[in-house]
């Protein structure tokens, strides 16, 4: 991530229910030591003598409260981020997206830090781990932080996929049947899982 652009946060089992560890404020990731994360309780307060969590904390609860998330990751990936000045909706051009939750949706612009962002991104949400943000960046989660990292290396690669797709023609997307062809052929043959050959 470009500077101190982005954050990610983390749920983790606390004394008195759940509490997430979420990057501070102004912090440069690549540089962030394990002491300078701060702990947040559901409602925001935070946990000891901890720094100033980011300004998207809200947006961070917020996906923990509506989508039961383990982990989010914000990003202002490049390709991400082009893509979320121009669309509305990034379509399911390649059958890897259905891991995303299929078209990946741009949020509505607010600004950064708002309740009003917070609203509009977790509403972008429902039904997928994957959504844009318009002239903003990239949110993904997932149950844990190896995914929810996955999730968003993933949604900068579809994105790309897209632009090379877009500079060349009109790229095909996937229906609503190709889409659930995909589905049901990923769960009869294991797709993405190794196993003996003989087995399934």
């Amino acid at each position: 991530m470009l500077g101190a652009a982005g954050n990610v946060s983390v749920r983790a089992a606390g004394a008195d229910g759940d509490v997430f560890a979420i990057t501070p404020t102004g912090a440069v990731l690549g540089t962030l030591e394990a002491e300078q994360v701060t702990v947040v309780e559901a409602d925001g307060s935070i946990v000891g003598d901890s720094l100033a969590p980011t300004s998207e904390v809200d947006l961070h609860l917020g996906i923990y409260a509506c989508h039961g998330a383990g982990a989010v990751v914000h990003t202002h990936s490049p390709m991400a981020t082009a893509l979320a000045c121009v669309l509305d909706e990034v379509p399911c051009v390649h059958y890897q997206m259905l891991s995303l939750g299929g078209p990946v949706p741009v949020a509505p612009y607010r600004t950064f830090g708002t309740p009003e962002l917070a609203e509009v991104t977790i509403d972008a949400l429902k039904g997928r781990s994957a959504a844009l943000m318009a002239n903003h960046g990239a949110i993904t989660h997932g149950p844990t932080i190896d995914s929810a990292v996955e999730s968003t290396l993933l949604l900068e690669w579809a994105c790309n996929v897209y632009w090379h797709a877009a500079s060349i023609g009109e790229p095909r997307a996937l229906d609503v049947s190709q889409r659930a062809a995909v589905v049901s052929a990923t769960a009869e043959r294991g797709h993405g899982q190794t196993r003996e050959i003989g087995e399934g």
